[in-house]
């Protein structure tokens, strides 16, 4: 039987790669010690050159099938990790028959659940990734997406500002459908908070006895989080509103609350009684990443909705701090981008900049300036921030993975606080914050 295999924008180096051994002999030459989340199959992180992929051993047929499915989510946007290709008609030494290869690219700066505790997140990180897990769902279930096996174990988590952005990571039990019903979308709620239930237990067991966190994790409430969270976003992007012709203004206010949330509406049913007295709206089409898309169309950067969010704040910021509102917008980003995102991102040492994204070093940063603020009573300006988070946190984060927030001050805030806005941050006399 030939090797066979199957690539969009194909490597070359992946034919290098030991196809004859079964994958859990893959040795150091290729495998790399990131973090893997838990699975019912072989699954090793291998380095070809400077790209990373994950390969997954299972059947060919299913590989195949979840290489085209996980390629329909990509074409559609979805957030899922990037199908790279399957290698099929393996033989070992012996010429016995090994199973299909699924490869895909490895996601970088993202972490499985359970490494993401082992890393230092705490208690007020859980609600976050059930956030997370929410929004991915609901925008899978937008798209007539039916996973089939939600889970946390099936997600990578990435740092988006002070929370997390979720991306589907096994797909062999999903399925696009031409419509969802609404009984697919409650079984693949409760399979979700039956999966997560049993995820926290596990969880909670393999944490040090009596440890805080151990004691935090209580998975009766976070599944009924999970079901609560889901029902309210469903209901936000697709449930319908009637109002009298007279408030008009709650159109507005609809699309705001969407856009709020990070969604943009595409399409919007507006239906009006006999004699115009009532109105019904309902949004027909909704699409994520508002923010992610205004910032980019200002700066051409591309990253996580929540963290472009907070770019756009201190993008509003420094247009108001600088009396630039009466310029183009797009100048001013410019002019932001040049003078503030820009010369702080390349303040990261060389050897540090596979710790944090870009992004979420610039959103770090601004916390980190929070704190040293109110510490000294003052405004401290964000290139010195930059520094002094540089030479006192940034150095303690890991490799191509993501730890808790940590407070770069020695007076340790209460885990329970909410992140401060950085936007809250003190000003001088003449409101300046840079």
């Amino acid at each position: 039987m030939a090797l066979r295999i199957v690539a969009s924008r194909p490597d070359p180096a992946i034919i290098t790669l030991p196809w004859a051994t079964p994958l859990e002999e893959w040795g150091e030459e290729h495998v790399v010690p990131l973090p893997r989340g838990l699975s019912r199959h072989v699954v090793r992180i291998v380095r070809l050159r400077e790209r990373v992929y994950a390969v997954k051993e299972t059947v060919e047929p299913i590989a195949f099938r979840e290489y085209r499915l996980l390629r329909d989510l990509q074409r559609m946007g979805m957030p899922a990790v990037v199908p790279q290709g399957v290698v099929a008609g393996r033989l070992d030494a012996d010429g016995e028959e090994l199973p299909a290869a699924l490869i895909t690219q490895h996601l970088r700066f993202s972490l499985p659940y359970r490494s993401l505790f082992s890393h230092g997140a705490g208690r007020e990180d859980l609600p976050r990734l059930v956030d997370a897990l929410v929004v991915l769902l609901v925008r899978l279930h937008l798209a007539d997406f039916y996973w089939g096996d939600v889970s946390l174990s099936n997600v990578l988590f990435r740092r988006s500002a002070e929370g997390f952005a979720a991306y589907l990571v096994d797909a062999e039990t999903g399925e696009l459908r031409p419509s969802l019903s609404r009984q697919m979308r409650e079984h693949d709620v409760t399979v979700a908070t039956e999966n997560v239930f049993a995820e926290l237990l596990d969880l909670q067991a393999s944490l040090p006895e009596g440890g805080s966190m151990a004691r935090a994790i209580e998975p009766h409430e976070v599944v009924e989080l999970l079901q609560r969270r889901y029902d309210e976003l469903w209901s936000e992007l697709t449930g319908h509103e009637e109002f009298s012709a007279g408030e008009l203004w709650r159109i507005e206010r609809r699309l705001e609350r969407l856009n709020d949330l990070g969604f943009d509406v595409d399409e919007l049913d507006i239906v009006t009684d006999y004699d115009g007295d009532q109105v019904r709206i309902q949004p027909k089409v909704v699409e994520a990443g508002h923010h992610r898309r205004e910032l980019q169309s200002l700066t051409g950067l591309d990253v996580e909705d929540a963290q472009a969010r907070r770019l756009l704040n201190d993008l509003a910021a420094f247009t108001a701090t600088y009396d630039l509102g009466r310029e183009d917008r797009q100048l001013v980003a410019n002019r932001w981008l040049t003078k503030i995102y820009e010369p702080l991102v390349a303040l990261i040492p060389d050897e540090a900049r596979g710790k944090l994204e870009p992004a979420q070093f610039f959103h770090e940063v601004l916390v980190h300036r929070w704190y040293l603020s109110e510490r000294a009573g003052r405004p401290v300006d964000i290139f010195d921030t930059a520094r002094d988070y540089i030479d006192n946190v940034l150095g303690s984060k890991p490799e191509e993975a993501l730890a808790a927030d940590e407070d770069p001050t020695s007076d340790d805030p209460d885990p329970d606080e909410t992140p401060p806005d950085p936007a809250d941050a003190p000003t001088d006399a003449g409101g300046v914050r840079r």
